[in-house]
């Protein structure tokens, strides 16, 4: 009885256990679906020239001439529990670890929009991003040089996808004002470097995407992959090499071709942000609480820009439950970048025992993904 009990006053930690069941369940899902786009994402490589999306692919080659396709796993899988790692490691030191935080972890941690999802989609490039963007957040922030290396990994970022400059780099962007500039002030210094690294990042995605497409016929392109594959009569894991000769315009026109059936997933979407709702609460009062008006200002502003990049996604590519997720891990590391600026006071954390509060962090618990294209 008195094991029950326990249980029941402080249900946080059977969630934390649940959502690990969940986990396990979404990766042994996971390892039985056939790898298509991440698998060819390791057979692309620099072989024809400069390609978009051939940096993982470049690399996997400087280590082996056959791909296998449990690979996908082996290396998606170690950058998963990289993440985790470095998750932890910001929320120690960010807010702590102890009953006090459960909730707050239990609403990011176990959301479905994050390490669940990163699960789910496990090989695809998403979670490159959220992992190196950790890796600035727990950093010294201390001079320049950061702003150099904000700028190589959104570099590195968009050599392994284009579309990053969308999906994380905004967000990189926003934690160097916020962790650097905020804390050291402007310079002409550091203002012409931190221009330059914008403008170094732009140049890039415009090659990318404008010149990166590969210069030889699909089928040459094609008999190249096979030649990399550990098994090439696999060759229904080459469907989607249409991809690295499809332009921008056709990208669109395939979006607004689904957009009828894909727009049915927003009131999903939405029903996933409010049940997140206190910890947006609770992000809010951070918001409030920050020392001075002008960082209040510079965070909003922030995260309008952040959204505003997922907007332009959703009418550019179709896989909308990933851009929707990495939208709410965008905020969530945002949270955490917010949580380091100076405060004027110090702010309740969620509240442990609220009913509505406990509803929703069972909810959230139990949902096992978000997906790829549409909801679940």
């Amino acid at each position: 009885m008195s094991l029950k009990l326990t249980w029941w006053q402080n249900p946080w930690r059977l969630m934390l256990a649940i959502n690990a069941a969940v986990l396990v369940g979404v990766f042994l899902h996971k390892i039985a679906l056939p790898p298509y786009v991440p698998y060819i994402h390791l057979l692309v490589d620099y072989h024809y020239g400069f390609t978009k999306r051939a940096l993982i692919g470049a690399i996997v080659a400087l280590f082996t001439a056959k791909v296998p396709v449990w690979l996908v796993f082996a290396l998606a899988g170690a950058i998963w529990l990289v993440t985790l790692g470095l998750f932890i490691k910001l929320f120690r030191r960010t807010f702590g670890f102890g009953d006090a935080q459960l909730p707050l972890f239990v609403f990011i941690a176990g959301s479905p929009f994050f390490l669940k999802n990163f699960m789910h989609t496990l090989g695809h490039f998403d979670i490159d991003g959220c992992a190196l963007t950790l890796v600035l957040l727990l950093i010294p922030a201390r001079s320049i040089g950061y702003v150099l290396i904000a700028a190589l990994v959104s570099i590195a970022l968009i050599l392994v996808h284009h579309i990053f400059v969308l999906m994380y780099v905004p967000v990189i962007a926003a934690i160097v004002v916020l962790r650097f500039y905020l804390a050291h002030g402007v310079t002409r210094l550091n203002a012409a470097i931190g221009i330059a690294s914008l403008a170094a990042v732009g140049i890039l995605f415009l090659v990318a995407q404008f010149a990166g497409t590969v210069p030889v016929p699909y089928d040459e392109f094609i008999r190249h992959l096979q030649s990399r594959m550990a098994d090439p009569s696999r060759t229904d894991l080459l469907q989607f090499g249409y991809i690295w000769y499809q332009p921008l315009s056709k990208e669109i026109a395939d979006t607004w071709g689904r957009m009828p059936s894909n727009i049915l997933g927003i009131p999903v979407f939405a029903l996933l942000i409010w049940l997140h709702t206190p910890l947006w609460q609770y992000f809010a009062r951070l918001i409030g609480a920050l020392a001075s008006e002008l960082h209040r200002r510079i965070v909003i502003a922030s995260l309008v820009l952040i959204s505003a990049g997922y907007l332009i996604m959703f009418a550019v590519v179709f896989d909308y439950s990933r851009w929707i997720s990495n939208w709410a891990v965008c905020m969530f590391l945002m949270l955490h970048a917010v949580k380091m600026l100076p405060a004027s006071k110090e702010v309740s954390l969620i509240p442990p025992d609220d009913r509505k509060t406990n509803i929703f962090g069972w909810i959230i618990t139990v949902i096992p993904r978000v997906g790829i294209v549409r909801p679940f």
